[in-house]
């Protein structure tokens, strides 16, 4: 049973009323102790729900008398620094590290809804992180090649994917090999919105809109400081692009984000952005596609046979061969199955022959076909594989992988 249900059972809440500050704390300590990256606090209709994402899935935690809304908003108010008394507009706030907690820090959303204030905690372990880039669960393939990529002097280096896929992981997991790689004889720098973690020796700047801090305003001010790694956090207007390849094209190594479906998609994404093809083709040395796929747990996997609809998906010989697996749900998991996330990836090298499809503007599909018979494994292809050693199961793919990008 966990921390909260067993405090609300207690007689000390029973008898006395229920003492909010210990409460949340139980909440905490619930999610932490679970393994959870957010916690979600949301008025329905007759309760206060308060659900934890476990390996990118929403989980009912507990169910908790309406009544307790308005306090408990207070509470993470008063943890962040909010306005205690400002109920009708979002805020947003960070509560630093609780050695009680064992030491994870807590950036704390609060929204406005028909029905009340709307929380969401955002929870970072640093015991639980790891920015091991062999630890991420890529190929090793893929890990080889990217490696090659941080070797390049400048450059490009685009990593898309949806929110929540890993992309930020990723990012630290590659400057830590930099860092690890050339210590303090390499100058890196990063622009971020928010900054996550705290990396050693790097140069780590938060955005602020409110004071005019804005990508492109740091960006062209970084470029003075001499770097010879920049980070930026994402790449979302078009001025934030022409820097970011520019940069690229004058002697910077830059590592970014870009929202697009795909890793070949990511070219006419630029495109739109009013980046010139040759310039996208000069300066993008590789673009890496990410999702994160939940894996089985070893304590209750065992053998399944997927629906018949969904195995007409996959090439009868990869079928035929397959050891599909699929975890039943103990204590150990929560019920739930899963165990732990993986990274699936999809690589795009941008060699010669690349380059001219991008110059010929080719339309996404054509890009995709390109660097398919240039030796890309697609995302598709790598999930499959996944499910074929029992990794996950074939449902979990579908789930986060699109069968359009195969």
């Amino acid at each position: 049973m966990s921390e909260t249900i067993n405090y609300l059972h207690s007689e000390t809440s029973t008898a006395n009323g229920v003492e909010i500050g210990l409460l949340v704390k139980y909440l905490l300590m619930d999610a932490i102790k679970a393994g959870a990256s957010d916690i979600h606090i949301e008025p329905w209709e007759t309760t206060l729900v308060v659900r934890i994402r476990l390996n990118g899935v929403l989980q009912e935690l507990v169910h908790l008398p309406l009544e307790y809304m308005e306090k408990i908003s207070g509470r993470f108010k008063v943890l962040a620094n909010l306005i205690t008394y400002q109920n009708g507009l979002p805020q947003e706030g960070h509560a630093p590290a609780d050695p009680e907690l064992g030491g994870v820090e807590q950036r704390i959303s609060i929204f406005p809804t028909t029905r009340g204030e709307k929380i969401v905690v955002r929870l970072f372990d640093p015991s639980n992180r790891s920015f091991d880039i062999h630890s991420l669960g890529f190929d090793p393939e893929t890990v080889e090649v990217f490696l090659k990529m941080l070797t390049k002097p400048s450059g490009l280096i685009l990593l898309t994917g949806p929110t929540g896929s890993g992309k930020t992981t990723a990012i630290y997991s590659a400057l830590y090999h930099l860092v690890q790689r050339s210590g303090s004889t390499m100058s890196i720098a990063t622009v971020e919105d928010p900054v996550e973690f705290s990396l050693p020796m790097i140069s780590q700047a938060q955005t602020n809109a409110a004071q005019n801090f804005t990508y492109p305003i740091a960006l062209r001010s970084l470029m003075r400081q001499d770097p010879q790694v920049i980070m930026v956090g994402e790449i979302r207007d078009p001025e934030t692009a022409a820097i970011a390849v520019q940069a690229g094209l004058t002697g910077h190594l830059v590592i970014s984000t870009i929202h697009s479906g795909s890793t070949a998609g990511v070219f006419a994404r630029m495109i739109n952005m009013n980046i010139e093809p040759f310039l996208l083709s000069s300066s993008i040395i590789g673009v890496l596609g990410v999702r994160l796929i939940r894996k089985n747990c070893t304590y209750c996997s065992q053998p399944y046979e997927p629906e018949a609809g969904l195995l007409a998906l996959i090439p009868r010989e990869m079928a035929e061969t397959a050891h599909f697996r699929k975890g039943a749900g103990c204590e150990q998991c929560m019920q739930t199955g899963f165990s732990g996330r993986s990274s699936v990836t999809e690589l795009l090298t941008v060699d010669a022959a690349f380059r001219d499809a991008v110059l010929q503007k080719l339309p996404t599909r054509a890009l995709q076909q390109v660097a398919i018979q240039r030796g890309m494994q697609t995302m598709w292809q790598k999930g499959l594989h996944r499910v074929a050693i029992g990794e996950s199961p074939l449902e979990e793919i579908l789930r986060v992988i699109s069968v359009d990008e195969a």
